[in-house]
């Protein structure tokens, strides 16, 4: 158990912290800046954030509340009024019904995922959890003392799984399931056939509680984003999670939000009540802007990501040993790279994608996140927020890197 000495005084750290692993995107992403301060020319795409800027209707809408000093606490769930103009969101997008009661903002959608999770699960608790599955779903659940049970999805079913695969999975002792779409790492979004599937096996565990991640919704090349409380059969049974981060380019606000039954409503209010309390009152003042407008402004950012989505796959289809499949939405391609395990060149002996990774970052200067970290070691994630030229030099050094093992 690790000790730190200092001043006479020995501190030990709880287990809680010690079993928790870091984010591998965000350790990716400091090493690319450590590399980068030491003078080397490192290409990251390992973090998934919009290389756009916030729109500036949403910026006035900030400054604006800030000119009125709105500057105080704010009710812990949220301004009534951005609280309303989720709802009318929820409506206008995606046909749910949320009253404003309903609706809890906090400091980011990784909060709101922790609020549900820290809401609901108790020690022992099952649970299931798609694989691919973004890298904090499995972290949280241990922080709850919950056993995360992983259920593999691989490239040849898009990455998605199936009614069936969630029927086998499921035990007396099964509380919860957490799943994205669009999702993050695969970009891989569920057709509605494929939720009403999944949504027949739910309504048959009324025990059940499902954590839908649609963060990615607006970046969507398919036509409609269709969620999966849209059920009548399910709805009080998913708690819908969605934010600004992604579409609105508004990773540094850090406003994500739930749409729930009132009774988990309420819990994660009093969860968030202990913990932080409101999110910054400037930012809810903007995201209203946000909630309002029309998602057609964001077209021409999500023609770009199309765009680039298309260069990325196909400079990597040119590359032997990659397989991909065609994501749907988000901004990441996927690619199963076991082509490579057993290969080496030189020093580097590859052995997994950690490997493969940290290869392509030393002597080919990308940063990537190895699919290890999303329970799909086979894999590694290429996030595409990136302009077209960045992403083709990229590909070029990641192309002639790998040619080098043998």
């Amino acid at each position: 158990m690790p000790r730190f000495v200092k001043n006479n005084y020995m501190i030990t750290l709880s287990d809680r912290i010690n079993s928790m692993e870091e984010s591998a995107t965000i350790g990716m992403a400091k090493k690319s800046r450590e590399l980068k301060a030491q003078g080397k020319d490192i290409i990251s795409l390992s973090l998934g954030e919009p290389d756009f800027f916030t729109p500036k209707f949403i910026k006035d809408a900030a400054v604006e509340a800030i000119d009125k000093n709105f500057t105080m606490y704010t009710p812990v769930s949220g301004y009534d009024d951005l609280r309303e103009s989720i709802s009318l969101k929820f409506r206008r997008d995606n046909g749910l019904e949320y009253s404003k009661d309903q609706i809890v903002v906090s400091t980011g959608a990784k909060q709101s995922i922790a609020n549900v999770v820290l809401s609901i699960i108790n020690p022992g608790d099952e649970v299931i959890i798609p694989a691919p599955y973004w890298v904090s779903y499995l972290e949280i659940v241990k922080v709850a003392e919950g056993k995360s049970v992983v259920v593999h999805a691989g490239i040849e079913t898009d990455f998605k799984i199936t009614a069936q695969q969630l029927e086998d999975a499921i035990t007396s002792k099964t509380r919860m399931l957490i799943f994205s779409t669009p999702c993050n790492p695969t970009g891989s979004v569920y057709s509605k056939d494929e939720l009403f599937a999944l949504a027949q096996v739910i309504n048959k565990h009324p025990q059940l509680v499902v954590i839908s991640d649609e963060i990615y919704e607006h970046i969507n090349f398919v036509g409609r984003h269709e969620s999966l409380a849209q059920f009548p059969e399910v709805y009080n049974q998913v708690v819908t999670i969605n934010g600004v981060s992604k579409a609105w380019a508004m990773t540094g606000w850090r406003l994500g939000y739930i749409g729930a039954p009132k009774e988990i409503a309420n819990a994660c209010d009093k969860m968030q009540g202990q913990f932080t309390s409101a999110t910054c009152s400037i930012t809810q003042k903007a995201a209203i802007a946000a909630m309002l407008a029309d998602p057609i402004v964001l077209k021409d950012m999500i023609k770009a990501f199309h765009s680039r989505r298309d260069l990325v796959l196909a400079k990597l289809n040119e590359m032997e040993g990659v397989k991909t499949n065609v994501p749907e939405g988000a901004f990441y391609v996927f690619p199963d790279v076991s082509a490579f395990f057993g290969k080496s060149y030189n020093n580097y002996n590859i052995k997994d994608s950690n490997d493969l990774c940290m290869y392509l970052l030393d002597q080919g200067l990308v940063a990537l996140v190895s699919g290890d970290a999303f329970g799909s070691p086979e894999c590694l994630r290429i996030s595409y927020a990136a302009s077209e030229e960045t992403l083709t030099e990229a590909m070029r050094r990641m192309k002639n890197t790998l040619e080098k093992l043998v």
